[in-house]
């Protein structure tokens, strides 16, 4: 498929997309043309690689994690001290993000019962 396909099928802008083939997120074929070409995979590694974007981590780190999401379907992943060290210390950052998000969604989620607005939390979290 062509970008503007890829594009359509992922909501994700074709510029974003042309953005992670150059940060090595996202790989494509050319055509004698020069067009991209994508494959079905491509659909939901972009999907997932626009995921860890928004999720704060830097385009680096997330080409380091979608790497290591394709490593581990091997049957022995290996994997250097130096990159081991990285992702722990990555890791270690991610949970206290986690952290902070979750007290940040208790407060607002909180704040809209005691304003008793509860229900627009309870209808948000059933969507």
């Amino acid at each position: 498929m062509k970008i503007g396909e890829l594009s359509q099928r992922t909501g994700i802008p074709a510029r974003m997309l042309r953005y992670y083939e150059e940060q090595g997120l996202l790989a494509s074929e050319r055509s004698a043309n020069g067009y991209r070409a994508y494959d079905e995979a491509d659909v939901d590694l972009a999907t997932r690689a626009r995921g860890l974007v928004q999720a704060g981590l830097s385009t680096r780190l997330a080409k380091v994690v979608l790497d290591v999401e394709r490593q581990c379907a091997l049957e022995q992943p290996t994997c250097s001290r130096e990159l081991a060290e990285m992702l722990a210390t990555e890791l270690s950052a991610l949970d206290n993000r986690l952290a902070c998000l979750t007290r940040s969604r208790d407060a607002v989620a909180r704040y809209l019962d005691l304003t008793r607005n509860g229900d627009l939390v309870r209808s948000a979290g059933a969507a």
